[in-house]
């Protein structure tokens, strides 16, 4: 990925007010992949303590639209088509980690596989707690 291809993703990033207020960061990226990190806050729960299921689903859009605009060169734009989550198990831990990679990019469409894991803050041990298949169209 070039550096002004990163430079793009990151300041769009950044700019989202959404991301912003779950106070996620990029953990990590590269051309048809990205990481992303959203430490555990009370709204995002249930009253159990477990993430609730529309996080995990806010998460898997943000970080597969953030997959596929790694997967063009140039700046665009991209929507969710379709969407479907899988929970895995409930999803018990300090924070919620991505790992969205691009199945297949086209012209306009791109499938993209995104993971969803769990994290313990102490030993950093990762669970798994819901698996995604996303469509994602590029409309700029």
């Amino acid at each position: 990925m070039s550096p002004e291809k990163r430079k793009l993703v990151t300041d769009s990033f950044a700019k989202s007010e959404t991301l912003q207020f779950y106070k996620a960061e990029i953990v990590s990226m590269e051309k048809d992949f990205i990481s992303i990190k959203v430490p555990k806050m009370q709204l995002m729960t249930r009253t159990a303590g477990m993430f609730n299921g529309a996080m995990i689903a806010s998460l898997v859009d943000a970080s597969s639209g953030y997959a596929a605009v790694t997967h063009y060169e140039n700046d665009c734009y991209v929507v969710t088509v379709e969407l479907k989550v899988n929970y895995l198990r409930p999803a018990v831990g300090e924070a919620l980690l991505s790992k969205s990679y691009v199945i297949k990019g086209g012209k306009k469409i791109s499938t993209i596989r995104t993971e969803i894991y769990t994290v313990n803050n102490e030993n950093q041990e990762e669970t798994h707690v819901a698996t995604s298949l996303v469509t994602m169209m590029r409309i700029k």
